[in-house]
């Protein structure tokens, strides 16, 4: 029985026998290395909703900068909120 190529640029073919995706003789490195990339990615992304850290490609000195920008984000989406209410119930008593 033949393998059905899956992706041929990284060599990986699946057994329909089996229904396993293996290599056909090419090594697993360039996918293992993009998943390493995108683990750092999504590490960052996780840790920047915290609050806490900093990003990954920020300078020295800025791990206290998503708390910040976060809380002027609040607040300005609070008062636009706050203004907007404010105003359908002015333009109702009128």
């Amino acid at each position: 029985m033949g393998y059905v190529l899956v992706l041929p640029e990284f060599g990986l073919v699946v057994d329909p026998m089996v229904g396993v995706v293996t290599t056909a003789g090419v090594s697993y490195q360039p996918v293992i290395d993009k998943v390493t990339e995108l683990e750092k990615y999504t590490d960052d992304l996780v840790g920047m909703l915290s609050g806490e850290g900093a990003f990954a490609a920020s300078f020295p000195g800025r791990e206290k900068s998503l708390v910040i920008a976060g809380g002027v984000t609040a607040l300005w989406y609070g008062m636009a909120v706050g203004l907007l209410i404010a105003g359908i119930i002015a333009f109702a008593l009128i």
